[in-house]
């Protein structure tokens, strides 16, 4: 009976005492866990970007005058050599006050007058001409008979090659004189109306190529500067996107480079090909004030039209540069790391407690890492562990809990 008692007594004992401890002891901290996972990685440069038609034509005035109304609007379609886009009137000649018009007259009569001196200049040179002509035929037929020298000849020949000369300068001075005259006449000229009613005087412009009105200048009647711009011409459908990267990760990407393009406005994201690095970098000043150097990337739209339906020109859009693409690589989340004395350690759970474990990180993007060593596909890691997670210490999934 006593021995009972004593069993009896020495398993109330134990069970008091476990409870003790069981009472005493910590309890496991609540974490998030996650799954060590086999696969495709990724490393994407990103940045905003811009949708811009690729080939844009722009018309401009091809001289000073008046553009009438225009003849199209904005997103008219138009035919390249067809479509008139654009009719411009040259500038009509100003009408003269008192004081023009009378230097006008006077620079006439001037002109008048310097033509009867060339024309008086042109019949003596003509007159000295048929001189010399007579001269040289008397002394070469006295020569044949052996009567005249030869060097009388010779002077016969020079004053008739110079009088020929003389002749044509005088003509070329008559020539002269007719344009000053017809020059000094002309600002005498008034602007005649019937010329600019009848559309016979205007220069009309077609469209340079096939597309779509852009923009346009002015719609309505207005003066203008030769070179003026009128309007802008292109195809909505031919777009192109342009980001401005950091010239730091611009050298992390080349020709070629595949891109996916978010948040542009449809359910889908769009594929787009880098055609081109812009050779210079700009300063400019980001929204925290600091100076950065942008350099202007441009990408082609692999993506057919029908699946960018509504994606047109000035549109922003985002973009997943791919710089670096991996087939079955070993991850781990980035939230899961931390660093020692230079290394990078992560927290292991097995059988219920943790265990810090070194590890080789390869390549990293914005969510995860590359594991080279000390993780295995399977393995459950801690992600953003507190100061209370410690290694040994019990741990509970915070999923079990909810």
């Amino acid at each position: 009976m006593k021995v009972k008692t004593l069993i009896v007594g020495g398993l109330a004992l134990a069970g008091i005492g476990a409870l003790v401890i069981w009472g005493f002891r910590p309890d496991p901290v609540p974490v998030d866990l996650a799954e060590i996972t086999r696969g495709e990685m990724t490393i994407t440069v990103n940045a905003d970007g811009k949708t811009r038609i690729r080939d844009v034509y722009e018309v401009s005035a091809p001289l000073s005058g008046r553009t009438q109304r225009s003849p199209v609007a904005v997103g008219d379609r138009v035919i390249g050599g067809k479509t008139v886009v654009a009719v411009v009137q040259p500038v009509t000649p100003e009408l003269l006050d008192a004081r023009s018009r009378s230097q006008a007259e006077a620079a006439v009569a001037e002109a008048e007058a310097s033509l009867q001196v060339a024309i008086s200049q042109v019949h003596q040179a003509e007159e000295e001409l048929a001189y010399a002509n007579s001269q040289y035929t008397r002394v070469a037929a006295l020569v044949e008979r052996g009567v005249s020298s030869l060097t009388a000849l010779e002077d016969a020949t020079q004053i008739r090659t110079i009088k020929q000369a003389t002749l044509q300068a005088a003509r070329s001075s008559q020539s002269m004189a007719d344009g000053a005259l017809a020059r000094a006449r002309a600002l005498l000229v008034a602007p005649d109306p019937e010329n600019y009613t009848n559309g016979s005087c205007c220069i009309t412009l077609h469209a340079p190529s096939d597309g779509v009105v852009l923009s346009i200048a002015d719609i309505s009647e207005r003066p203008v500067v030769m070179g003026a711009p009128l309007l802008t011409i292109g195809q909505p459908d031919n777009l192109e996107i342009v980001a401005d990267l950091l010239s730091a990760d611009a050298v992390r990407v080349a020709a070629g480079s595949r891109a996916i393009v978010e948040r542009w406005g449809g359910a889908q994201p769009l594929e787009a090909i880098l055609r081109k690095i812009e050779p210079s970098a700009r300063s400019k000043v980001s929204a925290l004030g600091i100076e950065e150097q942008r350099v202007d990337v441009v990408f082609d739209l692999l993506s057919p039209p029908s699946a960018r339906m509504g994606l047109g020109d000035g549109f922003a859009v985002f973009l997943r540069v791919v710089e670096w693409r991996g087939q079955d690589v070993v991850q781990v989340p980035l939230s899961a790391l931390f660093r020692t004395n230079g290394d990078w350690y992560a927290f292991v759970v097995q059988d219920g407690t943790t265990q810090r474990v070194k590890l080789t990180i390869g390549r990293r993007n914005g969510e995860s890492a590359q594991v080279l060593s000390g993780l295995v596909p399977g393995d459950k890691v801690v992600t953003h562990p507190s100061d209370k997670v410690q290694d040994g210490i019990e741990i509970i999934d915070r999923a079990i809990l909810e």
